[in-house]
């Protein structure tokens, strides 16, 4: 099953290296990268398109980054989405509490789903297996 690309976009890089250790012991991605905000990854999507190269299957995308944050990520890969071949999954992970956070992801309907940090190795066995 080790075929799919996971991204993870945060710019905490303990979270990315404990994320990194995870992604690694699920044995279920063949490839992982990690992006430190979300223009970062909107760089290397429109790379990609240029490229036309293999997009990530599952992203998982903290909200508060600087630089651009997870939902100036949204409204930029929905301008690109015309472009991608393929479905992204696009999940939030992130430490936030604020029930705002919590109601826009539910009423994205480009967010597959939230998840509180850390997302655990059972987490990520799910959102694998979709």
């Amino acid at each position: 099953m080790k075929e799919k690309t996971i991204w993870v976009i945060d710019d905490d890089p303990i979270y990315q290296i404990i994320m990194k250790k995870i992604i690694l012991k699920s044995d279920l991605f063949l490839s992982n990268f990690s992006f430190s905000n979300g223009k970062e990854a909107i760089d290397s999507l429109k790379k990609i398109i240029q490229k036309n190269e293999f997009f990530p299957d599952i992203i998982l995308l903290d909200i508060e980054m600087p630089i651009l944050d997870g939902w100036g990520f949204m409204e930029e890969i929905i301008l690109l989405k015309p472009q991608i071949n393929t479905e992204i999954k696009i999940y939030i992970s992130s430490s936030s509490i604020a029930i705002e956070d919590k109601e826009r992801a539910k009423n994205n309907p480009e967010i597959l789903g939230y998840m509180s940090k850390p997302v655990t190795l059972d987490n990520l066995i799910k959102i694998a297996s979709y």
